[in-house]
């Protein structure tokens, strides 16, 4: 048997970690490890269709940490076990078979182009295009691969820190479709990059802080102006903290009557989740807000101990009220009046962000012009900076932001 059909058998009877056929590049390696015995043509086509696959993932000069890697991510019977630190309450029969799916891995993804083609049943027939057909390079293993005799140990410690499936390959997620659905490229923002409001954004990172650690943590409310950097620094604090095992789910605020349905999914995973729900605010006869009071407190579905609330919103009682409200023919007004303030209070921890002064405003600005070393004296810079917020109407950390990118473009002319 050669060594190529050696390798298409090991790849079909991957057992624990067979889900792995069902990612892209392994997918199109298998297709082209059964090839080898089909006519040039189609045997050239599935070389040309993995080839591509592999550049387009960036991974042409090392096949073998394309492959190892996908193991990080599969969701199976050993990996979730792992996640949730059971993996040694396993059958002796699962552990064996993923031993020998792990060695049956790393020998698949160590086989050379040239050695297919030297394999392939048509060889002779290629003629002079199987010198020039590309080439890519094995490379080596992910580190928990390294040492085969230890690699058990290193995936399980690695799911026991990252859990498994998606949550172990991405760190933000969007609630849709009645499902939970990764967003493959999260804004990367970080705290360091926010200026200003030390005060509030550190009461986030606190609480955040504890609800890792286990200690207990409050469903957040982060409520003021608009372009303060509400949500900015939600998405901060996700990226500070993701490493740590920290994963957010982004929820609309019409899906809100879901709720159950998603903590329900995500309470099992051994990982901590902020259920994120950006400009949050109700009107009159909103059904949204009884889904809210539920959510947050009160609901036959309780909030599972590995998940919190974030919310943002421009109104510190989120729910718009009227003067005329006030003035209307209720009997019992002031129990109308709690009702549509009482939401606000279920969120232990209330965060405001105002508008800042003209000198935190132009501090911001300075900040962040002496973190992109622009070239620009200070009093051109506040000047500027001024007539920016007046042209629209108001001063913010956005503004800020935003006329840092002005003055930086027109530097690079």
């Amino acid at each position: 048997m050669t060594p190529t059909k050696e390798a298409a058998l090991l790849m079909s009877s991957l057992s624990i970690y067979q889900n792995i056929m069902n990612r892209t590049v392994p997918k199109a390696y298998f297709e082209l490890l059964t090839a080898i015995d089909k006519p040039v043509f189609e045997f050239t086509r599935k070389w040309g269709n993995f080839f591509s696959l592999l550049c387009d993932r960036g991974y042409a000069d090392r096949l073998t940490y394309c492959i190892t890697e996908t193991a990080l991510f599969d969701e199976n019977a050993f990996s979730k076990a792992a996640a949730a630190h059971f993996e040694m309450s396993l059958p002796t029969e699962v552990i064996s078979a993923v031993r020998r799916d792990i060695s049956a891995i790393k020998r698949i993804s160590s086989l050379t182009p040239e050695r297919i083609l030297e394999d392939y049943v048509y060889r002779d027939e290629l003629g002079s295009v199987a010198n020039s057909m590309p080439k890519w390079k094995t490379g080596i293993p992910i580190k928990e691969f390294t040492d085969e005799d230890n690699a058990i140990d290193c995936l399980a410690e690695y799911y026991r820190k990252n859990g498994c499936g998606m949550f172990a390959r991405y760190r933000a997620f969007i609630w849709r479709n009645n499902s939970i659905e990764p967003v493959v490229h999260p804004d990367k923002i970080t705290l360091s990059s926010l200026k200003g409001y030390d005060v509030p954004r550190n009461k986030v990172k606190e609480n955040t802080e504890a609800f890792l650690k286990g200690i207990h943590a409050n469903n957040c409310l982060l409520y003021g102006d608009r372009g303060t950097g509400k949500s900015s620094t939600v998405k901060a604090v996700l990226n500070e903290y993701c490493k740590d095992g920290l994963r957010m789910v982004e929820m609309p605020k019409d899906k809100l009557g879901e709720f159950p349905v998603l903590v329900d999914r995500i309470a099992s995973v051994p990982l901590k989740f902020i259920i994120f729900i950006d400009d949050l605010s109700f009107a009159d006869n909103d059904k949204s807000y009884a889904w809210m009071k539920a959510v947050l407190e009160g609901g036959l579905a309780v909030r599972p101990e590995n998940t919190l609330i974030y919310a943002t919103s421009n109104r510190r009682h989120l729910v718009k009220e009227n003067f005329s409200e006030r003035a209307g023919d209720d009997m019992h007004l002031n129990d109308t009046i709690q009702e549509s303030l009482s939401l606000s209070d279920r969120f232990g921890l209330s965060v405001n962000f105002s508008k800042p002064d003209k000198e935190q405003y132009l501090e911001i600005v300075k900040n962040l012009a002496k973190e992109k070393q622009l070239d620009i004296s200070v009093e051109e810079l506040e000047k500027g900076a001024e007539r920016w917020a007046i042209q629209r109407g108001g001063r913010s950390p956005r503004c800020a932001v935003q006329y840092i990118s002005s003055v930086e473009a027109d530097l690079a002319k």
